[in-house]
């Protein structure tokens, strides 16, 4: 098979690099992303391995880049990506790059340090410059309320106390003093009263907004802040002022006692500003230099370090020996890669200067390897739908190549309508046509890329609902009547003899198929357009859309049946040909593809004039189980006999399925000798010519073929009948009563088609029809506003919940009706080690 519809062969090889080259022979590997390394010193801790010091210098150089980056970000710097991936550096010049990022980072501290200082000062002086302009109103206005205004009037009984106590302070010769500074405007009301309740009658309090928002100085977050002054008496009054404002965190500034002093101090603060601002700007435009010089190389560093820690990650999973001076690997490596993979180590050896050069040897394994599959961009998202399900055993048949059809096809019945496939279809399409520019943007939106990584698997679920759109001829839940309706209603009131009267007091009328001229033959694709006008439009979708479904998983079913085939053969299996699939498919196709047959048989047999007295297909389905056709006319001669048949068939297919393998793993075990020893002759034989020809995939391939026989000589382990016969017990309940479930679950095929029609015909007849309804000239006004809401449902409801619920239930059909015929999905996923795989802290973190 192609590799696409199985995984591709796998050896285990042993890798011998050489001290000197070791590094630069896992840099080309990590850049051709061929193999995965398995750790040859599991029993060994992280901290006591050979090249722990290493990885914590790249640590160390990832917490500096880190920092760097945080930095560049503040400054809202650009950082470009290089056209080109840049290698991992060599080891000579890892010291070079730990020194220059090393010198980078304390150049950014200092001067980030001395930005930080200089705003400080930079704020305090603003805010002292505040302070004393609006303190200076206190001083000299005439009264404390004519300075604050009314809005500060909170005590005025207690201003008037105040102001007595601070007159009988001062006829007691106390010093007068003030305490001025800035408080957040928060604060301030509780900050008033814990200083009346503690210095009551020796204060007075004057504040007033700043206009300004000012940054806080130790935490820099933007808030309003308010100016106090605080007049008072005597030292103790003052020392607790003092401790009040600490509590609360207010900024403090000196007090001019004088007019001069103030003018001073203010020319003092000005030219002190301008200074600052100066000096400012320029650390700051020295800062965006260093910035943006560093921001061209800091990409290309983060990869560096990310490839360099990567590398020596994998040398610690290496033995080394002693006596040869290598380093030594084991690695999986699929089969058609191993010229790249020599090739990859002659190019590191020649890297690395190395006298003596690195190789690959490829030894057996018993161990199963892992599971790899290519896929591109196109296959990418099929292949993940399979895998969310679960990885593939080795070498097992893929149910990716088969989804690519099969799940926008179930898809697509479920969500038939020609309008809204059209829409998806539409953005599906410009998903792909840019996806360069978005891949470029690395958009952190998760349900974003989540749309974009399958934008082919929408593309095909859009392209496939227009088919089964035009089938049903469903179009947001009108008719397209492209090739004119075969029903000739103008023959139908010919021969009935219909008048003008017979419109007028009949509501409904039948056209009846059976009058000459009236039904002129089918619908050349799909459902005729006068469907959409009958009142039995949907009994008639009913029974086409059910019997459609158990068609579709009958086929479905026994397509995974058959391709469970290809396993035994692969696997050299060929008893479970016999004893598995042939049963199985005997007990399908007897019971539920004999009910399709039925369905076929009464669309051909019948015609429109004997459809009213047809059989009920369902009514002759449930006699065959009882075996009895009393009261039902057959459907053809000698239906219960072939009936009886089918069944007897079906039962007899259930003990082959349950005792069929135990019975024949323990006749191989318990045989007679002298088979018991040709068989296991045979074995050791085609093991030995595998084992020479070093090819894992014959070797893995025939143990595999004998997983199921443990009663070889040559297993270790003992052969346990009861065990094989339970499981394979439960597999046989589980496929016998999944047969009846799995087909009843198709079913959804045709209940979420009806429930996403009708949903379609209501959002219709609901929204849009209430404006075409309008025939004056209001109506063009009101369809505007109309036709958007219709819109805005369409996509919301119709595309998005119901595509995302046709979406579920096409996943369901394939994991569980489909795959669970011949997919176990419990293989190991190759991980090659691959640095465009590697995960990015400095991506996770947004950085970059």
């Amino acid at each position: 098979m192609c590799a696409s519809f199985r995984s591709e062969e796998m050896c285990l090889a042993q890798l011998f690099l050489q001290s000197g080259s070791a590094y630069d022979c896992i840099s080309e590997l990590g850049e051709m992303g061929l193999v995965e390394f398995r750790d040859l010193n599991p029993s060994v801790s992280p901290f006591q391995r050979r090249f722990v010091s290493e990885i914590k210098r790249c640590e160390e150089m990832e917490r500096i880049l880190g920092y760097l980056l945080r930095e560049i970000r503040k400054e809202n710097i650009a950082v470009p990506e290089p056209e080109v991936s840049p290698v991992a550096p060599a080891p000579k010049h890892v010291l070079e790059i730990m020194e220059q990022l090393q010198r980078l980072e304390v150049e950014l501290s200092e001067v980030a340090k001395n930005k930080e200082k200089l705003q400080r000062n930079l704020l305090e002086l603003t805010e002292y410059t505040h302070m004393l302009r609006i303190t200076h109103t206190f001083m000299h206005s005439r009264s404390r309320h004519e300075a604050l205004g009314p809005q500060y009037e909170e005590f005025p009984s207690l201003e008037a106390e105040s102001v007595a106590g601070c007159t009988g302070m001062q006829r007691l010769g106390a010093k007068l003093g003030f305490i001025s500074g800035l408080i957040q405007r928060v604060k301030m009301e509780a900050f008033e009263r814990m200083l009346w309740r503690v210095c009551k009658g020796y204060t007075i309090l004057s504040y007033a907004e700043v206009d300004e928002n000012l940054a806080d100085l130790d935490t820099g977050e933007i808030s309003k802040n308010v100016v106090f002054l605080i007049s008072f008496w005597g030292d103790q009054i003052g020392q607790k002022v003092q401790k009040i404002c600490d509590c609360y965190h207010c900024h403090l500034y000196p007090h001019p006692e004088t007019d001069e002093e103030r003018a001073d101090v203010m020319d003092s603060l000005r030219t002190r500003i301008q200074d600052l601002n100066n000096v400012l700007h320029r650390t700051e435009d020295y800062l965006k230099q260093v910035l943006h010089k560093a921001s061209e190389s800091a990409h290309s560093w983060v990869l560096q370090v990310k490839k360099m820690k990567a590398i020596y990650h994998i040398l610690n999973l290496c033995s080394f020996d002693v006596t040869n001076k290598c380093l030594i690997a084991e690695v999986w490596c699929p089969v058609n890669d191993l010229t790249n993979l020599r090739r990859a180590l002659e190019e590191g050896s020649r890297k690395g200067d190395a006298t003596v050069p690195s190789f690959v040897n490829r030894i057996p394994s018993k161990d199963t390897p892992p599971t790899l599959l290519r896929s591109n961009k196109f296959t990418s998202g099929f292949q993940s739908i399979v895998e969310a399900y679960g990885v593939g055993d080795y070498r097992e048949a893929s149910p990716a190549p088969y989804t690519i059809i099969t799940f926008p096809f179930l898809f697509a019945v479920m969500f038939g309508d020609l309008g809204h496939g059209v829409v998806m279809t539409l953005f599906a399409l410009w998903m792909v046509l840019t996806e360069k520019s978005h891949k470029r943007k690395h958009s952190g939106n998760e349900i974003w890329g989540t749309f974009f990584e399958g934008r082919y698997i929408i593309l095909m679920m859009g392209l496939f609902s227009i088919y089964t759109g035009l089938i049903y001829n469903d179009c947001f839940s009108k008719s397209l009547n492209i090739f004119g309706s075969s029903w000739n209603i103008k023959a139908m009131f010919r021969e009935q003899q219909w008048t003008n009267e017979t419109l007028q007091t009949n509501a409904l009328l039948t056209l009846d198929p059976n009058v000459s001229g009236v039904f002129t033959g089918p619908y050349p694709l799909g459902i005729d357009p006068i469907w959409n006008m009958a009142v039995n439009r949907l009994a008639f979708l009913n029974s086409y859309k059910m019997k459609m479904s158990v068609i579709i998983g009958v086929v479905h079913m026994s397509f995974g049946v058959v391709l469970s085939v290809f396993n035994h053969l692969h696997f050299r299996q060929k008893f479970k040909l016999y004893l598995l699939f042939v049963p199985e498919l005997l007990f399908l196709l007897c019971l539920f593809g004999y009910l399709v047959f039925m369905i076929f048989y009464k669309w051909l047999a019948f015609s429109a004039r004997e459809s009213r007295t047809a059989p009920n297909i369902l009514i002759h389905f449930i006699n065959m189980f009882l075996m009895q056709g009393n009261g039902t006319t057959p459907l053809y001669p000698g239906q219960m006999g072939l009936q009886v048949f089918l069944v007897a068939v079906a039962l007899l297919c259930v003990p082959v399925l349950l005792l069929g393998k135990p019975l024949y793993l323990y006749w191989l075990h318990h045989g007679s000798k002298r088979l018991g020893v040709h068989r296991v002759c045979g074995y050791e034989r085609v093991r030995r010519l595998s084992e020479d020809d070093l090819s894992p995939s014959i070797v893995h391939d025939e143990e595999e073929g004998l997983d199921d026989q443990p009663g070889r000589e040559s297993s270790p382990k003992e052969f346990d009948f009861g065990d094989v016969f339970l499981h394979q017990a439960i597999h046989t309940i589980e496929y016998c009563l999944g047969c009846i479930s799995n087909t009843a679950s198709y079913l959804r095929l045709w209940a979420l088609s009806l429930a996403h029609a009708q949903l379609s015909e209501v959002l219709w007849t609901m929204v849009l029809r209430v404006a075409l309804r309008i025939s004056s000239r209001l109506g063009v006004l009101v369809l505007a506003p109309v036709f958007s809401l219709f819109a805005v449902l369409t996509v919301s409801i119709l595309l998005i919940m119901e595509g995302l619920s046709a979406f579920l239930h096409a996943l369901r059909l394939h994991w569980v009706e489909f795959q669970n015929k011949f997919y176990s999905g419990t293989g190991v996923k190759f991980a090659p080690f691959d640095f465009s795989l590697l995960p990015s802290v400095f991506e996770q973190d947004g950085l970059l």
